[in-house]
């Protein structure tokens, strides 16, 4: 069996944020079997994004620190200050303003950028040593 799309007709849509600002809608569901992949492309920029369902679960992400840059996005680890909630952004390089009022608008801060070396390697060190106990 292959991938599955299923588009919605009547596209539900939700508020969602803290006060509840902005609109989603949901558009439908894709189903992908293991080892397919599906890439979300930008309308206006050559900006693409992969997602791999394997036998596990799924690769959420490109690489962080080489092809999810290459292709044009930066990984941060984000945290809602009154939920207490994380969250991993994909912001487009290049659309820091528009983050930086997102973030101010729903009382986010950023943790982290998932995409540089001495992050990482933090990341990775303090999960060894706590490893060691």
């Amino acid at each position: 069996m292959e991938m599955k799309i299923n588009l919605k007709k009547r596209k539900r849509e939700f508020p969602t944020g803290l006060k509840k600002l902005e609109i989603i809608k949901d558009c439908g569901s894709i189903y992908l079997n293991k080892n397919e992949m599906i890439t979300f492309k930008s309308k206006k920029k050559n900006l693409e994004y992969d997602v791999v369902k394997k036998k596990w679960g799924y690769y959420a992400t490109p690489s962080l620190n080489a092809r999810l840059k290459n292709k044009g996005y930066m990984p941060i680890l984000v945290k809602n200050t009154i939920t207490k909630r994380y969250f991993v952004f994909l912001q487009e390089i290049g659309m820091e303003k528009e983050l930086k009022e997102y973030m101010e608008q729903e009382s986010l801060e950023i943790i982290c950028r998932l995409d540089e070396i001495k992050n990482l390697k933090k990341i990775e060190f303090f999960f060894n040593k706590s490893n060691e106990k």
